[in-house]
């Protein structure tokens, strides 16, 4: 019965062994697997910032281009009212010497 009983002894030594070494391999992973984690992470937030700067400074440029272009058509429409106001003149001038004979 005694040599039963070392037999157990034995056998539970070695299986706590065996539960011990892969504890041990495990927790010497847990570093290698944070650090992947991380990477994966980091690299994710960066793709993600990298996105967010394309679209604000294609929206700035939008923006400028809509400036630009609301410029050119604010000068546009000086120079059709001056134009206008140009013919305006000449056609009152018109008008008048019309009305008073003059043509």
């Amino acid at each position: 019965m005694n040599e039963k009983h070392v037999q157990q002894v034995m056998e539970i030594e070695k299986q706590a062994q065996e539960i011990h070494d892969i504890a041990v391999h495990e927790a010497q992973q847990l570093p290698i697997l944070a650090e992947q984690d991380a990477q994966t992470i980091v690299q994710k937030a960066l793709s993600q910032a990298q996105e967010e700067a394309r679209k604000l400074v294609s929206e700035a440029q939008a923006e400028e281009e809509v400036s630009r272009i609301l410029s050119q058509a604010d000068e546009k429409n000086r120079q059709v009212e001056a134009l206008a106001m140009s013919n305006f003149d000449k056609a009152v001038a018109y008008i008048l010497n019309r009305v008073i004979g003059k043509e």
